[in-house]
This record gives structure tokens, C-alpha cells and sequence, in this order.
């Protein structure tokens, strides 16, 4: 089943490469959507997918990189809209 969810992640998740390690486990899985930072130091992202993907997804948001440090991550599933044809890095 397709789904979709809005997602925050804070903590050292700016400068340490999240993105494009989100970005690269997004294509891993199949996932479309996109990813960004926000102004306040959180990275923002809405993933949408197969169910079991966007779980994996959310797992990966849970530690991250390497040089991450994860503190909080905050899930809201949203209706499933298939608007992305692809994962993307937004600046």
C-alpha cells in the first residue's frame, strides 16, 4: 500500500551530509519526495512510497549518517498524493 509522510529530524543533523544520505536510501528503496534544511536546524522531508519502505525510511532517520547525531524525530502521515516522480534535495 502507497503512503506518505511529512517528517522532522533535529539534533547535529545539519553539515553532516543527512541529506544526501537520505537522498541516496530514498533511491535504495523507491521512494520519491524531497529533503531539505530548515532555518532553525531541523531537516524537513515528506517521503512517499510503499508502506514498508517509508518504514525503512523513517528507521534511517533515526541515526542517520555517520556523523549525525539524531535527538528527535517527529512522523505525520498524510493522504497519499503521488505528486513526486522522484527524490530530490531542495535548497
Amino acid at each position: 500500500m502507497k503512503t506518505r509522510i511529512h517528517i522532522w529530524i533535529n539534533g547535529c543533523v545539519q553539515g553532516v551530509y543527512f541529506r544526501f544520505a537520505m537522498q541516496n536510501e530514498a533511491l535504495k528503496h523507491s521512494i520519491t519526495g524531497w529533503v531539505r534544511n530548515t532555518q532553525d536546524g531541523w531537516v524537513e522531508a515528506i517521503f512517499e512510497g510503499e508502506e514498508t519502505a517509508i518504514q525503512q525510511m523513517i528507521a534511517f532517520c533515526h541515526k542517520g549518517p555517520p556523523y549525525a547525531k539524531v535527538d528527535h524525530v517527529e512522523v505525520i502521515p498524510e493522504k497519499y498524493r503521488g505528486e513526486y516522480n522522484r527524490f530530490e534535495i531542495w535548497y
